[in-house]
């Protein structure tokens, strides 16, 4: 849905007609007009709008038929009534027939206007709340990136750096390091935070359906297009859209890209009308993309425009620190979520998990956790239960046994990690913002309070 609506303006009367159309026109919308119901069921039938504004009494047919003839079409066509005969009966015929709301003739300009807006609106949180039910049944999950290591704290500062501008970023990275996480904090921390990310996984999309899932597909288009439907750009106005996966582009859609990061502008498949729409566009890739344009299977142009800051998230293996509150967060989360209470690990296991090379990434720890919670018969999960040799993902010629030291008796409790964590989190933020506090809880997320509280916790002033 764009915040540019396209408009459909019914009215016998031509000076009522050119009056409604200056007031859709100035609050920024595209208008088209019809005389009589033929008239407008035929531009209905021509174009795919996102609000009509009708009269009930005109030549040719009544409004309250054409409401009817337009809800069936589609039903989720929002439809405005205006009438000079504001009866009860009349209002209630046309609601139940499909329209939304009516207007009495004469209308007042302020008022009509707040009913257009209110409308238009409610269109558009149906399209991003039917995304974001489609997002829940595809799992698409939400979190934080954690650590405290050198390397990903530089991803903090670029992420924190980048999320106030609109520019392109290309984020880079092995398989599992977390790339859409960084994505989401991107997003999170933008003045587009209240709109939508949408993630596009471009790998798992049939090519032949990927042009229409991007930029949408008018009605008849092809075989099964038995309605018009909004493309993902749209559904992204004003938010981020994330193509994940960027290296699979398919050559034959790579211009259609190129012309929205240029013009700003989408066409839907099977359509003749240009929508504009206002997006961030992130994208991330676990491939070498400058080797794929040397195999010309990637253009140069694209590669250009998504490239303006390039965010490379590294592999487990670089940022060993980080194992220890991740695998934390990850015993929390999969303890809490089984009914466990709370859970430990020993210190042989950690041990175990910072000497593996973790050829999955992050990804890979978080299975390795689950399946460790899952298998345990106490509260302390030992080294016996990462077995990499038979679990996730292959991989036991990649630890090393010397680094591996001999079995302790103690475990190291979870609550103990995550403190230590918290207070390193915390004071790291300190130090990045000078000592200033209040821009060190804005930095985490934290209101003032709490953070005075949390810092007063682990001894700081």
């Amino acid at each position: 849905m764009n915040e540019r609506a396209l408009v459909l303006v019914v009215d016998d009367d031509a000076s009522l007609r050119e009056t409604l159309s200056l007031l859709v026109g100035g609050l920024g919308h595209e208008v088209i007009t019809a005389g009589d119901v033929p008239s407008a069921l035929t531009e209905a039938a021509r174009c795919d709008f996102d609000l009509v504004l009708t009269d009930l009494r005109m030549p040719g047919g009544s409004g309250l038929e054409l409401v009817a003839e337009l809800h069936a079409a589609s039903p989720s066509l929002p439809i405005l009534v205006l009438t000079a005969y504001g009866s009860i009966q009349t209002a209630v015929e046309a609601m139940q027939l499909g329209a939304i709301d009516y207007v009495t003739k004469p209308f007042d300009n302020a008022d009509l206007t707040m009913r257009i807006r209110r409308a238009l609106e409610r269109e558009r949180m149906r399209i991003e709340n039917d995304y974001l039910r489609a997002a829940t049944r595809q799992g698409v999950g939400f979190g934080a990136i954690l650590g405290r290591s050198p390397v990903i704290q530089e991803v903090y500062d670029l992420v924190e750096r980048v999320a106030a501008t609109d520019a392109a970023v290309l984020i880079t990275g092995e398989t599992g390091t977390g790339k859409e996480l960084v994505a989401r904090e991107i997003h999170r921390r933008s003045s587009r935070a209240s709109k939508l990310l949408v993630p596009v996984h471009i790998a798992s999309i049939p090519s032949e359906l990927l042009e229409s899932e991007l930029f949408g597909h008018e009605k008849g288009a092809f075989t099964g297009a038995t309605a018009s439907c909004p493309g993902l750009f749209e559904v992204a106005d004003g938010g981020t859209l994330l193509l994940d996966e960027i290296g699979e582009a398919p050559m034959h859609l790579q211009p259609k890209l190129l012309r929205v990061l240029q013009d700003g502008v989408v066409r839907r498949v099977g359509g003749t009308r240009e929508r504009r729409v206002d997006v961030r566009l992130v994208s991330a890739t676990n491939r070498d993309l400058k080797a794929l344009i040397e195999e010309n299977v990637f253009r140069a142009d694209l590669y250009y425009r998504l490239n303006v800051i390039e965010i490379r998230v590294p592999p487990l293996r670089d940022r060993v620190a980080d194992i220890l509150p991740l695998t934390a967060h990850f015993v929390d989360e999969f303890a809490g979520r089984l009914g466990r209470g709370p859970m430990s690990v020993s210190s042989q296991a950690l041990r175990l998990l910072e000497a593996y090379d973790w050829p999955g990434n992050v990804r890979e720890l978080r299975n390795a956790v689950e399946r460790a919670v899952v298998l345990a018969h106490t509260k302390v999960l030992e080294a016996s239960l990462f077995d990499f040799g038979s679990a996730i993902e292959p991989g036991a010629a990649n630890v090393n046994p010397e680094a591996v030291p001999e079995a302790e008796d103690a475990a190291v409790s979870l609550s103990d990690m995550v403190s230590q964590f918290e207070r390193d989190t915390i004071f790291a933020a300190l130090a990045r913002t000078g000592g200033v506090k209040r821009h060190a809880a804005e930095l985490l997320g934290l209101n003032e309070r709490t953070f005075w509280y949390k810092l007063r916790k682990y001894g700081g002033s």
